[in-house]
């Protein structure tokens, strides 16, 4: 399951980072609001955590534009404006769910996974959410987590993303500049090189599975099963 945490206090993203992460969820963060809505429609999460005090454009103007944009993903919005009036315009903006700062993270799981499972994933609730199977490894339909050996894999969530990507052609090359766009996805920051060092990380981590990652010289990467 894929994430976007829009969330401009960096403790409080971290914290929810990490938990979800540990719990098998890919997260992607962002803490700023026009930006927030260009990796939305960029990265098309499973569900979206929206803070609504954001700088460069306020969270509901975020869902309001996400909703005119045709975008349907289930939204819960965390925020310290607890009022009646604040949850009512909220949900009446597009908002799908709506927790209070401070919350219960237990309980913000939970509601992830309903609502995901009410969008409309219908399918995975009736048949085990696994993927294609590829040199032992596979994709956990709904926490994203890669498996091998009936064991998920310890893959930081840039490797996991690298990998999601290989996974999803297996001996065939993806472009260098096509996996720095989902590994890295609206960090403008980041150099391009930066894809080499998760894909080194990447090659030690799926060593025992049979799998190699190849780097091809000016096409980009590929993986293939060991001879």
């Amino acid at each position: 399951m894929k994430l976007l945490l829009i969330e401009d206090n960096a403790t409080m993203q971290t914290t929810l980072r990490r938990s979800f992460e540990r719990r098998g969820m890919q997260v992607l963060g962002c803490d700023d609001g026009a930006r927030a809505l260009t990796l939305w429609q960029a990265s098309l999460p499973d569900a979206v955590l929206l803070d609504l005090s954001l700088p460069g454009m306020d969270g509901l103007e975020v869902l309001s534009q996400a909703r005119a944009a045709g975008l349907k993903t289930p939204v819960i919005v965390l925020t310290a404006r607890g009022t009646v009036g604040d949850r009512i315009l909220g949900l009446n903006t597009g908002a799908d769910d709506y927790m209070p700062k401070p919350f219960d993270l237990d309980e913000l799981e939970a509601r992830v996974r309903a609502l995901v499972r009410r969008s409309g994933n219908a399918d995975s609730a009736a048949s085990p959410p696994r993927g294609p199977v590829w040199c032992g490894m596979h994709v956990d339909k709904d926490s994203g987590a890669v498996y091998f050996g009936g064991e998920p894999m310890e893959l930081a969530p840039r490797e996991l993303a690298m990998l999601h990507a290989l996974l999803g052609k297996p001996g065939h090359a993806i472009a260098k500049e096509r996996l720095f766009e989902l590994v890295f996805p609206g960090e403008s920051q980041v150099q391009p090189e930066a894809i080499e060092v998760v894909a080194y990380r990447l090659r030690k981590k799926i060593a025992h599975t049979g799998a190699q990652l190849v780097t091809l010289r000016g096409l980009g990467y590929l993986l293939k099963a060991s001879p």
